[in-house]
């Protein structure tokens, strides 16, 4: 009987599995990495999350002071108080009548006119009085030229 024998090639050794110990080791290394970065990126993310909503917050509830703000300037405004006090309480300023319109179902009818908030009206910036004189030599220097002839008759229809 023949023996078997094992062939082995000299150069390269005996062959060796592909999965070791120090595989096994770095893949376990790996995947806890992997766990705690997903943890450690799932929390940044909920933080950014709420930074967005606590920034959102902010400029509303600063939107919220601008208004309040507003509100309290109108209040400083005489007109204006007086105004709310006519509205809201029916209040009139000593010799003054009251008169109330009322609709066809017997109700009265309520006003509409209500004072702008003084910061919302756009300022007319005053113009000196010689700008305008000056437009009138110019444009006595200069007449526009008539787009129609004057009428000839004065019966309510143009020829």
């Amino acid at each position: 009987m023949e023996q078997a024998t094992s062939v082995v090639d000299p150069a390269t050794g005996p062959r060796r599995p592909r999965f070791t110990g120090r595989a096994a080791i770095l893949l376990l290394v790996l995947a806890v990495l992997t766990v705690s970065y997903a943890s450690s990126m799932r929390a940044y993310l909920q933080q950014r999350s709420h930074i967005t909503d606590l920034k959102s917050q902010i400029a509303q509830r600063e939107a919220n002071i601008t208004d309040l703000e507003r509100e309290k300037r109108r209040w400083n405004d005489p007109a204006y108080v007086e105004q709310q006090a006519r509205e809201r309480f029916g209040y009139l300023m000593p010799g003054e009548t009251s008169y109330v319109v009322i609709g066809a179902d017997g109700k009265p009818l309520e006003s509409r006119t209500s004072l702008s908030d003084p910061s919302t009206v756009d300022p007319k910036t005053p113009t000196a009085w010689w700008t305008q004189e000056w437009k009138s030599v110019q444009l006595a220097g200069n007449p526009p030229k008539p787009t129609a002839p004057p009428l000839s008759k004065i019966d309510g229809s143009q020829q």
